[in-house]
């Protein structure tokens, strides 16, 4: 008893100097002012200027996938050898998320985010003018570092922009990048592709990534904490934590390649995905282990002890697992199954980015006004599960409305569980941590998009092989229905009578042979919407925020 009022009692205590957003109270924190000397600029053009960055980054994710076979044609490559374009960037991102908030310590956010977006904007250059496949795995190597930073840097920036009556409506328009991005760019990638050539997906990023980094040199600054703690390194040697920046280097990379060339290369059945994972799974135990016992760690593992912090995490992980992969197989789906060519099955996805961009303003502006972000969050999870559950009942009369109207209820849980997840994963964090905070989020979130699309591609096939198995147990000599089915079919198409039979036969062969496919698409909906109906409990252990507010002094460690 004595124990559980202590802890109480020293609740109380926090809850007077909490950071950030308050559900349900109106809050009235200001943002750290810039340093003396320092010129102020208005926080909304700060966001817009940075959220700039982020946009065009998280574009090329997706940018290059429909332009793939053109990229193997004209660089004399196979179709499996061009799709290493696109698994190198991810792994380049996939090893500079989480330590872009140390990296950001030691030469400043500012320093930082501006030095990734010059960088991003020269090798998308070098992208676009490489004269092999080779010279443009390597480019999209550097692109991939050189960008990787600007997610969550962008993130914590907003978080010390803005004083946290003002977040939600920071982090909406984070959130409309982060989501328009990826469902505009294979459109874009496609209209480009097939109206110019290739090398424009990235030769679009110069014009954008020189504009953000003329603006970003003029508006933005470091915090003044930051600035203190730089100034009190000044002169002291730089403790670099190499152990952790190598295991997680090569963790990350190796699990990177894992998923993304899991299936193509028949997972375990191959010794190079088989050495991946050994690797991957050894040095990320390693990992997690040495950052943890580390005095100085290149990654603040330690930050997931907070509870808030970690459930926001989990419930991201599942959120975008789910969100990839059914962003995976709808364009699949509506061009194999349904017949629609890639443009048309693009701009059937376009309506839910723009529900989402007139949406999330408004999400953000409900949690300016004080709404409680718990209930949200309880909302746009349950509206997520709906629209996948809705997906999981087409067939093959579908029309592109039924396709239009799930993925726009689907996508608008996403942008109302986004935005307050990312206003209150801050909540109970140092205000000295929401660079590293906002690396381990956004790499979270990253690795939950590509899980998605490993375990969808994955299960695709092997459930399509399955439920072809069962329905062809029933196409027998025995089954009446069966023979005159065939009989009925080889006889429109016409012909000599022992050609008709073997023409009906595989006419009711490839019939089977597209319902399977088709139970396969229901399967996976069915899966990923089970999912998220999981990680909806986890809302109810989100700590109830204290009634009063203030700033928050808790040790990470």
């Amino acid at each position: 008893m004595t124990s559980q009022s202590s802890i109480l009692d020293a609740e109380e205590s926090l809850s007077t100097s909490a950071p950030g957003f308050e559900p349900g109270v109106p809050l009235e924190t200001e943002a750290e002012k810039p340093a003396s000397g320092m010129p102020y600029f208005n926080p909304w053009i700060i966001a817009l200027v940075v959220t700039m960055g982020t946009f065009m980054e998280v574009l090329d994710t997706s940018i290059a996938n429909v332009a793939l076979p053109h990229i193997a044609g004209s660089l004399s490559a196979s179709q499996d050898e061009s799709t290493w374009v696109l698994t190198t960037y991810l792994v380049a991102n996939a090893i500079i998320l989480p330590i872009s908030g140390w990296i950001s310590s030691v030469l400043g956010r500012r320093n930082f985010y501006l030095g990734s977006v010059i960088l991003f904007t020269a090798f998308s250059a070098a992208c676009g003018l490489a004269p092999t496949l080779g010279m443009l795995v390597a480019f999209r190597v550097l692109q991939g570092l050189a960008g990787g930073g600007l997610q969550p840097s962008v993130q914590a920036i907003l978080a010390d922009t803005f004083p946290g009556n003002k977040r939600g409506m920071a982090m909406a328009v984070y959130t409309v990048a982060i989501l328009c991005a990826p469902v505009l760019g294979p459109t874009l990638g496609g209209w480009i592709t097939d109206n110019y050539s290739w090398r424009w997906i990235f030769y679009i990023n110069i014009p954008v990534g020189l504009a953000c980094a003329f603006f970003t040199r003029i508006v933005l600054h470091d915090p003044p904490h930051l600035i203190a703690a730089r100034k009190a390194q000044k002169g002291k040697p730089l403790q670099v934590d190499f152990g952790g920046l190598a295991l997680i280097s090569i963790g990350l990379g190796a699990l990177e390649i894992v998923l993304d060339k899991g299936q193509e290369l028949d997972w375990l059945g191959s010794t190079f995905i088989t050495w991946s994972s050994i690797v991957a799974v050894g040095c990320l135990v390693g990992a997690i282990v040495w950052e943890l016992y580390v005095d100085k760690p290149v990654v603040n593992l330690r930050l997931l002890g907070e509870r808030n912090f970690a459930i926001c995490c989990t419930i991201v992980l599942a959120l975008y697992t789910a969100l990839y992969a059914t962003t995976f197989l709808l364009p699949q789906f509506m061009q194999q199954m349904l017949g629609y060519d890639a443009t048309t099955a693009g701009i059937a996805v376009s309506p839910a980015g723009l529900v989402t961009m007139a949406e999330v303003p408004l999400v953000g502006w409900l949690l300016s006004r004080g709404s409680d972000a718990r209930r949200m969050i309880a909302m746009g999870i349950t509206m997520i599960t709906l629209g996948t559950w809705w997906l999981a009942h087409g067939n093959l009369e579908v029309s592109m409305s039924d396709m239009i109207w799930p993925r726009i209820l689907q996508v608008m849980g996403v942008g109302l569980t986004t935005v307050p997840l990312s206003t209150i994963m801050f909540r109970f964090l140092p205000g000295d941590q929401t660079s590293n905070a906002a690396g381990i989020y956004a790499l979270v979130r990253n690795e939950g998009g590509s899980i998605g699309i490993a375990i969808s591609s994955t299960f695709l096939q092997r459930m399509t092989q399955t439920h072809q198995a069962y329905l062809a147990a029933n196409i027998t000599g025995s089954n009446v229905a069966a023979i005159q089915a065939a009989h009925a079919l080889g006889g429109a198409v016409g012909g000599a009578s022992a050609d008709t039979s073997y023409a009906g036969l595989a006419l009711v062969y490839h019939q089977l042979q597209r319902q399977a496919e088709l139970l396969a698409y229901m399967d996976q909906y069915k899966l990923f919407a089970y999912v998220l109906a999981c990680v909806l409990p986890l809302v109810l252990l989100l700590k109830k925020p204290p009634k009063i507010v203030g700033k928050i002094e808790l040790d990470a460690h």
